[in-house]
């Protein structure tokens, strides 16, 4: 199998794993029931994070990798895990009764949404840049 034919299944590896660190982020702060009753409350941000973060790893490893093509990657790939993290990590300031710590976590969970829609975003615009290179490279200008 070429470095093409796996393309697929890394990326479903990824979306995969990108799920599993939120389950198991979440799991250790609050336990695995909270863990999959947040998912299911919020799975409308979760999963197109999750399934963007497959497809861009699909692609990248579709594509020749240039420096640009592993700092878009590895950029929007890390706001997707960090939107994720901002999501779960009012959980742990909450567990530290500091009250400038709990401040921090009163504006992490006011802007829950916020952080998995800009983790979206970045997804997309990591897609559109993959998918342009793509293009490129088939049009012989990479």
């Amino acid at each position: 199998m070429t470095g093409k034919d796996n393309s697929v299944l890394y990326g479903l590896l990824a979306g995969f794993g990108i799920l599993v660190f939120y389950l198991s982020v979440l799991s250790i702060f609050q336990g695995i029931n909270f863990a999959f009753l947040n998912l299911r409350s919020l799975w409308y941000f979760i999963f197109p994070l999750a399934i963007g973060f497959g497809i861009q790893i699909g692609l990248y490893s579709s594509i020749q990798h240039t420096a640009a093509v592993t700092g878009t990657v590895a950029g929007t790939g890390g706001v997707s895990a960090g939107s994720m993290v901002a999501c779960c990590s009012h959980f742990l300031f909450n567990l530290i009764p500091i009250a400038g710590i709990s401040g921090i976590a009163m504006i992490l969970m006011s802007y829950q949404k916020w952080f998995l829609g800009i983790g979206i975003l970045t997804n997309i615009i990591g897609i559109s840049f993959l998918i342009n290179h793509k293009l490129k490279m088939k049009k012989g200008m990479c």
